[in-house]
């Protein structure tokens, strides 16, 4: 189920895809399952830092193909997994 491209018929994406780079990323495999839709990232993450966040971003633009500009990094993304994953699929379409 871990694919590394964007279905080009179904561009849509779930909190688990956006919750999986989260995850990976942030190197915290041993909490995913402590990890939700709800869980507040910016503030409640130790390791998502500002260098973190670039790292995030990165792998992000990687993952979905999706290209994040600097003034749509913001706290209120960053928020929950939820709000990040509602800015992904808003950047896929």
């Amino acid at each position: 189920m871990n694919t590394t491209h964007k279905d080009a018929m179904n561009p849509t994406i779930s909190i688990d895809d956006v919750k999986a780079v989260v995850v990976e990323t942030l190197g915290v495999e041993d909490r995913a399952d402590a990890i939700d839709a709800s869980t507040p990232l910016l503030g409640s993450l130790p390791e998502l830092d500002s260098m973190a966040v670039l790292e995030l971003v990165y792998a992000l633009e990687s993952r979905f193909d999706i290209a994040v500009d600097g003034e749509d990094i913001t706290a209120e993304v960053f928020e929950t997994v939820a709000t990040l994953a509602t800015f992904v699929a808003s950047k896929l379409g």
